[in-house]
């Protein structure tokens, strides 16, 4: 499998992972210095950075996750060890731009070290 194949299935299985809540496979693609940064997070002022143990947290109490989104792939940019993807997200209530770094672990496998996503309500 070439490393592009393995950055898309990570960055699926993020998404997979939240809206299904699936705490495993979250924590399996999550990089344990994993961090979520947010400006304007949940409608709050400045910025929120969330650790992996809060984030998954949050996706076992239903604050996070737990509705089906579609996904698309707007970028992908990888050099050796490191890789950036740029995705486009959408729920019946939401939309999302998110930006996601990459790193190849010990275990030459992707795991997302970094989310950094504007989260945007869809007023109906």
């Amino acid at each position: 499998m070439n490393d592009k194949y393995k950055i898309i299935q990570t960055i699926t299985d993020f998404v997979k992972g939240g809206d299904e809540s699936n705490l495993d496979l979250l924590n399996k693609v999550l990089h344990d210095d994993f961090r979520l940064t947010n400006n304007g997070f949940m409608e709050t002022d400045g910025v929120t950075i969330i650790n992996k143990k809060k984030y998954i947290s949050n996706v076992k109490k239903g604050i996070f996750g737990g509705h089906p989104r579609t996904m698309t792939i707007e970028n992908i940019d990888e050099s050796t060890t490191i890789a950036i993807v740029k995705l486009k997200l959408q729920s019946l209530d939401s939309h999302f731009i998110s930006y996601n770094s990459l790193v190849l672990n010990s275990e030459n496998k992707w795991q997302i070290i970094a989310n950094l996503a504007v989260v945007e309500k869809i007023v109906k």
